[in-house]
């Protein structure tokens, strides 16, 4: 099954199970994998755009944005 096409390749379902946003196993409330190539590519195909951490944990409450946001700014990574 084929779900987005871009510049000539397509994006297969991931594994059942896992997040089908990212495709990696986290629990809901988690951000998605920003560095997963399916996250990127799929979001990729979306937006015209590559995602950031911020894309990553919009569907995130205020304090896990909090928390990852403080992390992520405590190893360089934003």
């Amino acid at each position: 099954m084929i779900k987005n096409k871009l510049g000539g390749f397509s994006l297969l379902p991931c594994a059942p199970g896992v997040c089908s946003e990212c495709a990696a196993d986290h629990p809901a409330d988690q951000p998605h994998n920003r560095d997963s190539l399916y996250y990127q590519y799929k979001f990729y195909g979306q937006h015209g755009r590559w995602p950031t951490w911020i894309d990553a944990m919009e569907h995130c409450d205020e304090d896990m944005r909090a928390a990852v946001s403080a992390a992520l700014k405590n190893i360089g990574k934003i």
